[in-house]
């Protein structure tokens, strides 16, 4: 089985294919890891051409546009990469009858109540980040192949770019921290993702067609639990203070989201129902927090 994974610089791609290496999944060589100067979700026109040449039997696509306040300026390249380019991938792996693992956001929806948001809600993306996820969604939909569209909320990762890091890195300079305490959801690794989509290829790897249509062709896949942004942090900075890493934060101070503007608004509900993800899959999620402790473990290693 040719496994192409898309996106391999970025958290997720880079997390599943070191996963899918270790899990055997495939034969040695037979995991394409394809940065963006092998395929480029920016430039459509050339992705079929370079499809016919890669010949994958299985596609994961996290690959995508995740700037979201910079995706206000760029709507244009924002929607290239989260639909246009998706769209040509979803189309040429429907006619090579080559499923295709798509990864989503909880940006699709608009973030009000309090429920947890299930895979048959009405969406309603707030921004020009959510607006081309969620076009993409229904390109992939539209190409009619075998498809499973993943969405899952707060990525994160011991290297990269993104909210962990980002904590570890300012909670070494700064005494205080001021962080967004009405944003709830589920921060999530890239690696527990990655797990996820390697369970669901080794259980149904040789009818994955079947496997996508019993979960109704899309599924939440995120952390158990829930927290804000500032119990995010607190919990961060609490960690680094266990594995005796010298911080120089002593409080963090939840604000609300009106005090910290951003130029894309922000949902202030990600929580997703996972009920789908356990009862087609037997996925259990652990906690976030659990996750956390892993993640802060391969941190403060890969810094030691």
């Amino acid at each position: 089985m040719r496994i192409l994974v898309t996106g391999i610089t970025g958290q997720v791609g880079s997390a599943t294919v070191a996963r899918l290496t270790q899990a055997r999944l495939a034969e040695p060589g037979s995991i394409v890891a394809a940065d963006r100067a092998m395929l480029d979700l920016s430039r459509p026109d050339e992705i079929a051409g370079k499809l016919d040449a890669l010949r994958p039997d299985v596609i994961i696509n996290p690959a995508a546009y995740t700037a979201v306040d910079r995706a206000e300026d760029e709507r244009d390249l924002a929607f290239r990469v989260n639909a246009a380019g998706p769209e040509v991938l979803a189309q040429w792996a429907a006619g090579h009858r080559v499923p295709l693992f798509h990864l989503s956001t909880d940006y699709v929806f608009d973030g009000s109540g309090v429920t947890p948001w299930r895979e048959t809600d009405v969406t309603g993306p707030l921004g020009v980040y959510g607006a081309s996820k969620l076009a993409g969604e229904h390109a992939v939909q539209a190409a009619g192949g075998a498809h499973l569209i993943v969405r899952t909320s707060w990525v994160y990762a011991a290297s990269g770019t993104n909210f962990l890091r980002t904590i570890a890195r300012v909670a070494r300079e700064r005494p205080e921290l001021r962080v967004v305490d009405d944003q709830i959801g589920s921060p999530t690794s890239a690696a527990f993702i990655a797990e996820a989509l390697a369970r669901i290829l080794a259980a149904h790897g040789g009818n994955l067609g079947a496997a996508f249509a019993a979960a109704g062709h899309c599924i939440h896949l995120a952390a158990g639990g829930e927290t804000s942004w500032c119990g995010f942090a607190t919990a961060i900075v609490e960690g680094l203070k266990r594995r005796g890493v010298a911080v120089a934060t002593r409080e963090v101070v939840p604000i609300p989201t009106k005090d910290y503007p951003t130029k894309a608004v922000r949902p202030l509900n990600s929580r997703l129902n996972l009920s789908r993800l356990r009862e087609v899959y037997g996925i259990v999620p652990p906690s976030w927090d659990a996750l956390l402790e892993a993640e802060l473990d391969r941190l403060v290693e890969s810094d030691a």
